[in-house]
């Protein structure tokens, strides 16, 4: 079986885009799970930060380096309603975009409630827990 093993988005701004990360993935119970540096720089800064499950391997990485990532559409599993209304409001308190707010899917995606936010590099990151 194969399956996405997790994905990386490059920021523009690498502490605005963890601070938006640490806030809405936490609403969906995930936490940072590694933070690397350059380990040949004396005196390096974090570059790369990562959130899953405590652990477990990072799912959602965040980089400092290179072109933005922009008009990816990130979809995350939230446990419960509750959760996924967490996540739209963390967003919505550190002024993200918000594409959609928290609601059922009666056609589109019939037994469905997520929301959808986006990033500072205009991702949209969704966050959807079955009714």
């Amino acid at each position: 079986m194969t399956g996405l093993e997790h994905v990386t988005l490059v920021a523009a701004d690498f502490a605005r885009s963890v601070a938006f990360y640490d806030a809405v993935l936490a609403a969906l119970g995930l936490v940072r799970v590694a933070e690397l540096v350059d380990e040949e720089e004396d005196d390096s800064q974090v570059e790369a930060v990562a959130w899953g499950a405590p652990g477990a391997d990072g799912i959602v990485w965040v980089v400092a380096h290179g072109s933005p990532t922009s008009g990816m559409h990130v979809r995350l599993r939230a446990s419960s309603l509750v959760q996924v209304e967490a996540f739209h409001a963390a967003g919505v308190d550190l002024a993200a975009r918000s594409v959609r707010t928290p609601r059922r899917w009666a056609i589109y995606r019939r037994g469905e409630f997520s929301a959808m936010l986006k990033d500072p590099d205009g991702n949209v990151i969704e966050a959807a827990a079955d009714e």
